[in-house]
C-alpha cells in the first residue's frame, strides 16, 4: 500500500446503507464520494469545508457520478455550531488530513461532538510523517497528539488501522 485508498481507510468506521456522515474539510472529496458508495441513496454525506473552489470541484464530480447523496457545505467547522447541522444529526464523521491544518482544534472537536449522535463514531486519518507529499515536519499532528485530543474532549478510543505508508487512521466514539 503506496498512499490512501478511501475505501479500505473508512472500512473501521464501519459505514452502513443510510447513515448520516459529515466529511469535515472535504477537501477534494475523495472521502465524501467513498462514502457515498458505502451509505448508497438513502444515506446523506455533509462535506463541509471552507474553500468553495474545492466544494465546486466536488459538486461538479458528486453530479458526474449520480451521488445525489453529497450534499455540499461551505462552513467553518472550527466554530461551535459552525458547520450548520443540527444537533445528533450525523452517525459519522471523517477528519481526513486537518488536524495538521486546524487552527482552533478543541473548537472542531466541540462542533463535530455537538452534530454526532450518542455513541456516533468519528475516523481520523492524518499525516504520520511528511516524506515530502504533505506537511513540513514541524506541522505534523501526530498518532498520540491525536487520541490524546479526543480522548480529552470527550470521545472513546476504538480502534487503529492501516492508512497507507504515511498516515495513520484512528476511530473514536463519542461518549
Amino acid at each position: 500500500m503506496a498512499f490512501l485508498d478511501p475505501r479500505m481507510t473508512l472500512s473501521p468506521l464501519g459505514l452502513s446503507s443510510g447513515m448520516k456522515v459529515a466529511d469535515v474539510g472535504a477537501g477534494s472529496g475523495a472521502y465524501a464520494l467513498a462514502a457515498a458508495e458505502a451509505v448508497g441513496d438513502s444515506g446523506v454525506i455533509y462535506a463541509i469545508d471552507v474553500q468553495k473552489e474545492l466544494l465546486g470541484k466536488l459538486k461538479r464530480e458528486a453530479e458526474r457520478r449520480g451521488k445525489h447523496s453529497i450534499h455540499i457545505v461551505w462552513a467553518n467547522a472550527e466554530v461551535l455550531g459552525g458547520s450548520g447541522l443540527n444537533d445528533q444529526s450525523v452517525d459519522a464523521a471523517i477528519f481526513s488530513n486537518v488536524l495538521f491544518q486546524m487552527e482552533d482544534k478543541e473548537e472542531a472537536l466541540r462542533e463535530v461532538r455537538r452534530i454526532l449522535v450518542p455513541k456516533g463514531r468519528v475516523l481520523v486519518i492524518d499525516w504520520s510523517e511528511s516524506g515530502g507529499l504533505g506537511p513540513q515536519k514541524g506541522h505534523l499532528f501526530g498518532k498520540a497528539a491525536a487520541r490524546a485530543l479526543f480522548e480529552g474532549n470527550g470521545f472513546t478510543f476504538r480502534t487503529e488501522s492501516r492508512a497507507g505508508d504515511h498516515h495513520y487512521a484512528l476511530v473514536f466514539q463519542k461518549s
